[in-house]
């Protein structure tokens, strides 16, 4: 028990001390030892690391999980070590609606079937979220939550070591300086013929106790260096340990990318398979197979035709015939003019094509040997191709 009781009071001490050394510092009534350029330049490139990859873990985590009642609900998941149930996907739970609702409004209905279709391709696109999903949380989150979890509290409990030695060292500085100044001022001994011999012993004594304080002084001092020293390399090391981190950091962000790359190219393969398929079913309203604009990449043709198949539009190739045909110079034949209604808007390619205002009725036929896609449009005296995606023949 008193040897609880005197290492409570020896830490009480210390702790005491460097307060009022911190305090002190604050107030500038005090010295700091400063850290050398390279070491600050280590501390500032630890933090600015150490806050970058909160944010992106935490921006990755609401990209994969947009939900934040999901996301809560996992984090207090993990906190308990137990599993994280598994999830429905967002693309999942809508295809299994929409199977419902074929299965309810009939099946065998145009509509119907093209909510089979629909359904199915979601499912797919569900299935290849959740992958990713996966994929991602294990080969970029896990090393970042790693990194925060680990190493930078290593990193940050030897910082505050550091701290701790350091104000320990300015103040075994601060006593020393002030042991010094004592000793001086007591050296100065009065004249024994001028003063009591009382006052003359009283300030030889006092020298005395000043001069063995000074010893101790220094010796407390070099003590406090040493530990300064030892543990400014400990954490030094640690600090440069941070190039490491970021040579871990980049390879997780290259398999992100890729990971994420090959989402993409699925849900765009699924997503042309379903419009092949829609394409199938008569009076069903899709638009063309081709993209409104090319996907965006910065890898070589090669790589970018591997990874995201174009495919090719029935709609956008014409045959040589057609190609060559001059809209102005034919005429609508005798019979086979229907009459169209437009089901939305469709703005034109080229001059060979007619643009179309949702609503809005047409004359339209076809040729021999067109594609069964288009339609010869004329509305007044325009004429042009236009899709039959994009129209509701009346009669």
């Amino acid at each position: 028990m008193d040897f609880n009781m005197k290492k409570l009071a020896s830490d009480a001490g210390i702790f005491f001390t460097r307060a009022v050394q911190f305090t002190e510092e604050k107030f500038g009534q005090a010295e700091k030892t400063e850290l050398d350029a390279h070491f600050e330049n280590l501390l500032a490139r630890a933090d600015s690391t150490k806050n970058w990859t909160e944010k992106i873990l935490r921006q990755t985590e609401v990209l994969l999980q947009p939900n934040p009642s999901a996301r809560v609900e996992e984090f207090l998941y993990e906190k308990l070590d137990r599993k994280v149930p598994s999830r429905v996907t967002n693309g999942e739970l809508l295809a299994q609606y929409m199977a419902e609702a074929a299965s309810e409004l009939g099946p065998t209905t145009p509509y119907g079937k093209t909510l089979i279709k629909v359904a199915e391709a979601e499912k797919r696109l569900g299935a290849a979220e959740r992958d990713f999903i996966h994929t991602a949380s294990i080969n970029f989150l896990t090393p970042l939550r790693n990194f925060l979890e680990g190493d930078w509290k290593t990193i940050s409990k030897e910082r505050r070591l550091l701290q701790n030695r350091r104000l320990d060292l300015d103040a075994c500085k601060a006593r020393l300086k002030k042991a010094k100044a004592a000793e001086a001022k007591a050296a100065t001994v009065p004249d024994f013929q001028e003063t009591r011999p009382r006052n003359y012993i009283l300030s030889a004594s006092a020298s005395a106790l000043w001069n063995d304080e000074v010893d101790k002084s220094e010796q407390e001092l070099r003590v406090a260096q040493t530990e300064f020293d030892r543990q400014a390399e400990v954490t030094r090391l640690l600090l440069e340990g941070i190039s490491s981190t970021h040579v871990n950091h980049l390879r997780c962000l290259h398999e992100f990318v890729e990971s994420q790359t090959t989402y993409y190219a699925q849900c765009y393969r699924h997503m042309l398979d379903l419009q092949k398929q829609l394409g199938r079913f008569p009076g069903t309203f899709v638009g063309t197979t081709e993209p409104a604009s090319p996907p965006l990449s910065s890898t070589s043709p090669t790589t970018t035709a591997a990874t995201m198949p174009v495919e090719p539009s029935a709609a956008g190739l014409a045959p040589p015939a057609e190609a060559a045909l001059c809209l102005e110079e034919v005429a609508p034949p005798a019979s086979g003019t229907r009459k169209a209604r437009v089901l939305y808007d469709y703005e034109a390619a080229d001059s060979s094509e007619l643009a179309l205002l949702a609503d809005e009725l047409i004359t339209v036929y076809s040729l021999p040997g067109m594609d069964p896609d288009w339609l010869i449009g004329e509305r007044g005296n325009k004429k042009g191709k236009v899709p039959v995606t994009y129209l509701e023949l009346l009669s």
